[in-house]
């Protein structure tokens, strides 16, 4: 075998180029705008697939640097924290509590499954944990996040699990999504539980999207390239801010003897930010102020995606599917019971737990979205479910905010507890 090893600016070179690669495809290629699929998943699938015919049919095999892969990572779970609005709590009201306690026992069942199977199929458990809520809610970024302790816990090709696992759920996600709320909503309501709701939308709901989605109230700006700049600086200072600060968090969670990832003390300390800094005063017309405008929520935001597409493309181009052939039968047993799992979980719990309303199936069409894929396929699985029936506002409100706020914490918690009892 050849080892042909690339240093971590040639690393990021290539994962640019595969994101680039991805970024077009996407855009030629219905079949990835339908599904949702990423484009650094796009590309870099190109690259890995590269790689496993040099490894095949040259006997050539590529290793690449993760050292700025890990950067990006960190960069961008922190932007997560930085979403993290404890105050949407109070607006979301009861349906947001019922979907967090839902999200809750969705992640414990994808984590315990897998664990089922493995032991029957007598199969490394970790392999579980890979094809598990790591993958399934987590999506790429988090099956990539924990690949390295998996890895350093003894799963050979844990990235390339992940990866695997995360890809089959996005496609997964989006596909069972629509139709099981279309089986749900012919065969479980009524004609008057269907008719649209005349009421107007809670003011404190309606807030929320605009909130988030543009901290300036969507007024309109004119902003100058160097104004701009100090926008993203700042933005970037706040980031690196929490990155430098949550390594100390890391190290003192490492004390309690489970396990988290790299970035999880970022993400906290970047939520902790985040619900603490509006009290801090500032000079507003002469007058002092509590408010969190220190925060530039839209170029975190935006600095975030850039980092995730960054190391989305990265992990993508460095996977070793040859290492996938072993693995071939648990790993698709593991998957399709994912699958029929999720479905029997919306039908027979979630719908009956949301209200057995129509807002209840669309946000279960949603909950199939986030729960196997990502919170875009979330959005498309209800977007075409109201194209068919009619638009349904509180679950547009409340799947993005899960999507964006919570999962990651809650997953990121849960998937710790389980790698510590593994480790016992």
């Amino acid at each position: 075998m050849i080892p042909v090893e690339l240093d971590m600016i040639q690393t990021a070179g290539i994962g640019a180029l595969a994101l680039m690669i991805g970024m077009l495809l996407t855009r030629k290629v219905s079949f990835l705008q339908k599904f949702c699929v990423p484009s650094p998943v796009t590309g870099g699938l190109i690259f890995s697939l590269l790689t496993l015919a040099l490894y095949a049919w040259f006997h050539v095999e590529v290793s690449f640097d993760k050292t700025l892969q890990d950067v990006f990572m960190v960069a961008f779970f922190t932007c997560v924290g930085y979403q993290c609005d404890l105050r949407v709590l109070k607006k979301g009201g009861k349906l947001l509590g019922l979907m967090l306690l839902l999200l809750v026992l969705m992640i414990t069942l994808q984590d315990l499954m897998p664990m089922g199977i493995t032991r029957l199929m007598h199969v490394d458990p970790l392999l579980g944990m890979a094809a598990g809520s790591v993958s399934m809610t987590g999506g790429h970024g988090t099956a990539a996040g924990f690949a390295g302790i998996l890895e350093q816990m003894g799963l050979q090709g844990a990235a390339t699990i992940g990866m695997a696992a995360a890809t089959f759920g996005l496609i997964a996600g989006s596909m069972v999504g629509g139709p099981l709320a279309n089986l749900i909503i012919r065969k479980k309501l009524t004609h008057e539980q269907m008719q649209p709701k005349d009421a107007a939308i809670d003011p404190a709901m309606s807030g929320i999207e605009s909130d988030e989605a543009s901290p300036a109230g969507r007024a309109e700006r004119v902003s100058t390239n160097e104004q701009e700049f100090q926008q993203y600086a700042k933005a970037s200072y706040w980031i690196l801010l929490a990155m430098g600060g949550g390594t100390i968090l890391s190290w003192l969670l490492a004390k309690t003897g489970i396990t988290f990832p790299t970035y999880f003390g970022a993400l906290i300390l970047a939520a902790v930010i985040r619900n603490t800094i509006g009290f801090i005063p500032y000079k507003k017309d002469g007058k002092w102020v509590k408010a969190d405008r220190h925060l530039d929520m839209e170029r975190i935001v935006s600095v975030g995606n850039i980092c995730l597409s960054l190391f989305l493309g990265m992990a993508m181009i460095s996977l070793r599917l040859w290492e996938l052939q072993s693995l071939a039968l648990p790993l698709v047993v593991i998957l399709a019971a994912q699958v029929a799992m999720m479905v029997a979980f919306v039908y027979f719990i979630a719908f009956p737990i949301l209200g057995r309303t129509y807002d209840a199936a669309v946000l279960c069409a949603g909950l199939c979205g986030f729960g196997l894929g990502a919170t875009p396929n979330a959005m498309a699985n209800m977007s075409a479910v109201c194209y068919k029936y009619h638009y349904a506002p509180t679950p547009f409100l409340i799947v993005p905010i899960i999507g964006s706020m919570f999962t990651d914490i809650i997953n990121t918690g849960i998937i710790s507890l389980f790698l510590k009892l593994l480790s016992i």
